[in-house]
């Protein structure tokens, strides 16, 4: 199971969403002029370099921890590699959903302070959902290999 390059890809795509949890994915200052930050957790306003969180999106976070474990567990679907690969696809999907609505949430958030979303504001959360996507595509094009060398070896026996 660990020989093979796609659960590699694949334990980075989680290591990777769960990196949601530590960064943020919007960072902006309010009107008052206090720094805020949006998680997936919730949003948080930092004074004097403290942190207090002023909101929390609970359901928000269990999708998030939800759509990051998903790779760990398409990695033991190893011995179907069809169903592999479909899974891969739906956790791409589900990618792209949640950050569908990390955008939806964080565009109704700066609109209630009358701001938009801007290169600015944008934080590393945001580029963690297509780094996690690359690295699934990449888990896909190895099951996919993995699949034309066992077609291969079924053709010689």
């Amino acid at each position: 199971m660990i020989q093979r390059i796609q659960t590699l890809w694949l334990l980075a795509a989680s290591l990777t969403l769960l990196g949601l949890f530590i960064f943020p994915y919007v960072s902006f200052i309010n009107l008052v002029g206090l720094g805020k930050q949006i998680f997936v957790t919730g949003t948080y306003t930092s004074l004097n370099n403290q942190s207090s969180q002023e909101s929390s999106s609970i359901v928000q976070a269990i999708v998030a921890g939800i759509v990051a474990l998903f790779p760990l567990v398409i990695i033991f679907f190893f011995k179907k590699r069809k169903r592999q690969l479909l899974l891969v696809v739906t956790a791409i999907v589900l990618i792209i959903l949640l950050g569908l609505w990390m955008y939806s949430s964080a565009h109704a958030e700066l609109g209630a302070i009358s701001q938009n979303l801007q290169a600015g504001n944008i934080g590393v959360g945001f580029f963690l959902l297509p780094i996690a996507i690359i690295f699934l595509a990449m888990a896909a094009g190895g099951i996919r290999k993995d699949e034309k060398l066992i077609k291969s070896a079924d053709r010689l026996r």
